[in-house]
């Protein structure tokens, strides 16, 4: 099966072990860059932002994605340097780095794509994956660098393990699987001689400019924003938090923490997706009213608010482009005092496919529009709790993905809130969470995940579940 986690669960086996970064005359050339008039998404505005108020902490405190996979035989380590510089010049999104002004604007520059290159450095043989786990996080420089990804090989007896570390920056959950797609076409180019060239790429300079555009003519008056509006108001003026205590949280770097478990096997899976269907929904619906069902039962509250990531990639050229193509959405669903999932699941899916009108409007735009005139005290640079869906088995290549042992994972990074993700892979579906790493939040997480595992197994094994009476208010 497919493995996803955080660093922590990537166990690569021993062997020589070989990184690429960049050279030294490409970091000259990434630095001399002229400023670029389209400016980062607005996601990456906020994430640079954050990462230079916690730019003095020892630990790394930005989200490090990495994918990795093996492949039989012998690595061609001349094939895999050019693979490496002909992936990194085909997206633009690597050819771009990131300076602030004394007024906070951050500024893009972009360099010729031609001028990245990338170096390999040996390192010797590696016996044990934490010392090798420990090298890609330390050797990948952080978001406030140009640099900030690096790849590698772990060459074994019969076989070698590629990965790719990049920044979040530069990559999102779709990302990551075109790298490895790309990685293979191009190393497998190198190696047959073959003149066959990857389909082109709108790049992310594009995506970029027409976000910008889309974002700049809102006002306070336009429709998405009033509808922010009402649910931030909905919500007293906030953006969802986590509902239970996470105890004492300093400002600045939080250390997290993380877990992931198993939820359904796929046997498990397709029954709950058959319940959802029964009464309207479809699985991902399902997700959000299984976890407004169990935070009603904790809490006593009629109302679930989340925010969950889409893929804005809405142009067929884009679809193969590498970047951080994604924006927070709001899913809210009112579950009443005697709510159950076969009523609620259906409210749900409304919800989860309404929010997708959202996708061309940033939350972060919002924000700088309103205020507590408008009933709103969220700002910029917020932190909300978030639920991801991922139904790995869509995505292309996977089987392909599968059999090549592959992986995807992530640092902890700071975390002040609680992030949720759901994935499905073919054989099983699995629940991860990042938080902050303090006693009561362990507690606390711990407490939900098991009350969303209870609506869970009520749903495949009765066909459903409902609030109980005295449930805590």
């Amino acid at each position: 099966m497919v493995n996803f986690g955080f660093f922590e669960d990537w166990h690569p086996a021993p062997g020589l072990l070989t990184s690429w970064s960049a050279s030294p005359n490409a970091r000259v050339a990434a630095y001399s860059a002229p400023a670029h008039p389209i400016p980062p998404a607005l996601q990456q505005r906020a994430y640079l932002r954050a990462a230079w108020q916690n730019a003095t902490e020892a630990d790394r405190t930005a989200r490090l994605c990495m994918i990795s996979f093996d492949i039989p035989g012998v690595p061609d380590y001349g094939a895999m340097t050019r693979a490496v510089n002909g992936f990194l010049r085909r997206h633009d999104t690597f050819s771009s780095w990131f300076t602030f002004e004394p007024d906070g604007q951050v500024v893009r520059h972009v360099m010729n794509s031609d001028a990245i290159v990338f170096e390999p450095n040996r390192h010797g043989f590696v016996r044990d994956s934490a010392t090798v786990r420990a090298h890609v996080q330390a050797e990948t420089p952080g978001p406030l660098e140009w640099n900030c990804f690096t790849f590698g090989i772990i060459e074994h007896d019969d076989s070698f393990t590629v990965y790719a570390a990049v920044d979040h920056l530069h990559t999102d959950g779709l990302g990551q699987a075109l790298t490895c797609v790309d990685l293979l076409w191009l190393y497998g180019t190198e190696l047959s001689g073959s003149t066959v060239e990857l389909a082109p790429t709108t790049g992310h300079l594009a995506y970029c400019e027409r976000e910008h555009r889309c974002n700049a003519a809102l006002d306070r008056q336009a429709a998405p924003v009033r509808e922010w509006i009402r649910l931030l108001r909905d919500n007293g003026g906030d953006v969802p938090r986590f509902p239970l205590t996470l105890g004492p949280v300093p400002t600045g770097y939080i250390h997290g923490a993380q877990v992931t478990l198993p939820l359904f096997d796929e046997a498990v899976a397709d029954r709950f997706e058959q319940v959802c269907a029964r009464h309207g929904g479809r699985f991902v619906g399902g997700l959000f009213a299984a976890f407004a069902l169990a935070e009603a039962e904790l809490t006593g509250h009629d109302r679930y608010f989340v925010l969950t990531p889409v893929n804005t990639r809405s142009a067929p050229s884009e679809d193969a482009s590498v970047g951080w193509y994604t924006n927070l959405v709001p899913v809210a669903l009112r579950t009443g005092t005697a709510a159950s999932f076969t009523e609620l699941v259906s409210q749900a899916q409304e919800q989860a496919d309404w929010a997708k009108t959202f996708g061309d409007v940033s939350l972060h735009r919002v924000l700088e529009l309103t205020g507590p005139a408008d009933g709103v005290y969220a700002r910029p640079g917020f932190a909300a709790t978030m639920l991801s869906y991922v139904d790995i088995r869509r995505n292309a290549g996977v089987e392909l993905f599968d059999a090549m042992n592959g992986g995807l994972f992530g640092n902890r990074a700071s975390s002040s809130e609680v992030y949720f993700w759901i994935n499905r892979f073919a054989h099983e579906t699995t629940f991860s969470a990042l938080f902050p790493d303090t006693p009561d939040a362990h507690e606390s997480v711990g407490q939900y995940i098991a009350a969303v595992r209870t609506v869970f197994a009520a749903v495949v094994t009765e066909g459903d579940f409902a609030i109980r009476i005295g449930a805590p208010s």
